[in-house]
Parts: structure tokens; sequence; C-alpha cells
């Protein structure tokens, strides 16, 4: 991994680590969803049992998931852990100064951004890995939610002051905002939301259940009302002056956002029906869930459209064009299956169109793991290319060095 970048350095570098505690999570959910649990989610009481009742099909694909999982959570730690320390050395440099007095200020929310994806990996690695942990759980959710409180004040600060600056100085210019990359600030504010919402649908106490639903409603509330201005003032740019094409991957952040506030709207709707007896049936949530994931495809639809006339993928993929914005791919291609394993769960088999475990099952999950695997295929293109590949995987010797 390179190293000592100082004025080289791009916050968006942490979009690395994102993705890949993202594909993680990604990858966990098949064992959420399909293994048998009491606890909020499964954990290492259940998984435990299978992989040492003896080899067999089902031990051994729970096992490789296991490993995919926790092999992507290093990696994301990993890259956590050099971003902090590259981003350290970047603030004290002048670019840093020039950074926070320009409008690409706002890609500094891509910091609280990451730190709060950190804080998942954490919790669903722990659950995992760490025997009895759900005896202590309501222990641990004001902690957790302390974290997320914390992260998300920071990203409340970086935007705030953003938003204050472009006021009162009439800094925005609609030229150099020609994106949506102005959209990671929203993308920030709902992974707190969601990570706040945890605790509302998995604690048993009535307080801290109603304490997190409003602060996650707090967060979420903030981000769709600054996503419909960002939206409307990203499109007005856009149209007028172009896309830039090192930001043409920010077409495809509403994908992720609108996954978190799915999931966030689960969380918040299962907590109030376990503590507050406000009962949501499956054929209600069927069409949020659709709606959601229509507009997804809308958006999927138009940034492949563009990105693919512009060359993007060949270029900055798989060709000679370098930019950590590029990251920015990872996010959709996880939060795409992500949703959509939640779409088959809740959606189809929560209104009984068909049973776990069967050929309608597999086909409709299919289409979701090729985006993983396609994903995943990216992400280790994309570190290898920028010598970024932690050393304790097997192919980082490989890694090409680049200017």
């Amino acid at each position: 991994m390179r190293k000592n970048l100082n004025d080289q350095y791009n916050p968006m570098y942490h979009l690395a680590s994102l993705g890949s505690g993202g594909l993680s999570i990604s990858f966990f959910l098949y064992l959420n969803f399909m293994l048998p649990h009491e606890s909020g989610i499964i954990s290492f009481d259940q998984i435990w049992p299978i992989l040492t009742s003896g080899l067999s099909l089902k031990s051994f694909l729970i096992g490789l998931d296991l490993a995919v999982v926790l092999l992507l959570a290093l990696t994301s730690l990993s890259l956590m852990v050099w971003n902090t320390r590259e981003f350290g050395q970047f603030k004290k440099t002048a670019a840093y100064g020039k950074l926070r007095n320009s409008m690409g200020e706002i890609s500094l929310m891509v910091v609280p951004l990451t730190m709060a994806m950190t804080v998942n990996v954490l919790f669903v690695t722990s659950s995992l890995l760490v025997p009895g942990m759900w005896d202590y759980i309501e222990t641990l959710f004001p902690f957790a939610m302390a974290a997320f409180l914390v992260i998300g004040a920071y990203a409340v600060r970086i935007l705030g002051d953003y938003v204050v600056r472009m006021l009162l100085h009439k800094g925005y210019n609609f030229e150099e905002g020609n994106s949506l990359a102005a959209m990671v600030s929203i993308f920030a504010l709902a992974m707190v939301a969601v990570g706040l919402a945890a605790p509302a649908a998995m604690s048993s106490i009535k307080e801290v259940v109603a304490i997190a639903t409003a602060l996650s409603a707090f967060f979420a509330t903030a981000g769709v009302v600054l996503m419909l201005i960002m939206l409307v003032i990203g499109f007005e740019a856009m149209l007028s002056h172009g896309i830039r094409i090192e930001a043409a991957p920010s077409l495809w952040l509403m994908i992720p956002i609108l996954t978190l506030y799915g999931i966030t709207f689960m969380r918040i709707t299962h907590g109030l029906h376990e503590s507050f007896e406000a009962h949501i049936q499956p054929g209600e949530i069927y069409p949020v869930l659709m709606a959601l994931f229509s507009v997804q495809l809308m958006f999927g639809m138009i940034g492949y459209a563009v990105m693919k006339r512009l060359n993007y993928f060949k270029d900055f993929i798989y060709g000679d064009k370098i930019h950590a914005t590029t990251f920015a791919l990872i996010c959709p291609g996880v939060a795409f299956p992500v949703f959509g394993l939640f779409i088959v769960k809740f959606g189809l088999l929560g209104n009984g169109l068909f049973q776990m475990f069967t050929w309608p099952h597999y086909l409709f999950l299919a289409p979701f793991f090729l985006i993983q695997l396609k994903t995943l295929q990216v992400l280790f293109t994309l570190l290898r290319r920028m010598e970024l590949l932690p050393s304790f995987l097997p192919f980082a010797a490989t890694s090409p060095r680049n200017a």
C-alpha cells in the first residue's frame, strides 16, 4: 500500500474502505436472511454448531460465505487505518486548506460516512466472532448509539461549515458543481440514520426504541430535505454545463442512499411493531420497497447510459486513467444487491409469493449475486491499480505500480 501521499491524497480514498465494508455486509446478509436465529442478527451461537457438526454442503457454503465476510471486513478496516493516517498527514498540507475553502469541501463528508460504515462492520463481525455477545446486547446499544451520534455531529459540523460558507460568500459555482458529488453528504446522513435505527429494530426496551427512532428520524429527515435541494441544483448544473467525467459515478449515489433509507424504514417499522404495537402488514411494506427500487433502477439506467457514452468504465477501471472517485462505483454495486435481498426477504417471501430455498427464490437472488461478484472484481481491480491492496491478501504482491 502506498504511503505518505501528503498533498496528493484525496479524501475520496475513504470510499475504498466504505465499499469493502459494504461488500462484507452484503455477503453477511445471506447468513442473516437464510439461517434461523432468535437474536437481532445472526450470531456466533447459531453458526458455530453448524460449522462443527461435520462436513456438508450447508456447512461448506456457510464457511465460505463467512470467510468472504471476514476477509472483506479486514480489508475495510485496514483501508480505514490507512486513510486515517494519510488524512492526518493531508490535513497538515496547504492542499487541505485550499480544499476547505473550495466547493470540494463537501467531499470531506466521506470521512464520517466511512466512520459510520466502520461501526456497522465492527458490529457485524463482533456478532459473528464473539460467543454470547447477544446476552449483553442491551448494554451495548447505548454505546453504539453514542458512537453514531458523535459521527453524526461530526458530519453536521462539516456540512454546516460548507452550507454557511456557500450562503455567506456566494461560493457555489454551477460550472464546477456539474455533478451529484454533493450527494455524498446525504449518503453520510443516511448512514448515520440507518445505524441509529438498528437499536430501534433490535432492542426490547421501549425507551431505547423511542430514543433511537427519534434520533434516526432527525438525520433521515435532514437528509431528505437536503437531498431534494441538491438534486435540483445538481441537475440544473449538469443540464447547463454537462457532467464532469471524473464525477460521473455520482449519478449512481442515489442507489445507496435509497437503500439506506429503505433499511431505515424497515428497522423503524419493525421497532414500532414490537414495542409500540404499531402493526404494519407485509402487504403495506411491499409497495414502499418497490417504489424505492424503481427509483434506484431509474438512476441506475441513467448513470449507466451516461458513463457508457463517456467510456468511463473502459478508461477509469481498465484503462490508464486513475481517480479516487472511481471507488464510488462500488457503493451502488453493494447497495443494489443489498436492497434486492431485502425485497426478496420481506417483499416476496414475506408476502408468501414463494417459499424459501425453492427455484423462484434462487432465480430472484441470482441477478443480485452476480452484481455482487462483479462489484467484488471491480473493487480489487481498483485496489490493485491504485496500490491499495492490504498485504495480507494473497494477490497483493502482484499490484502494479501506477503514477
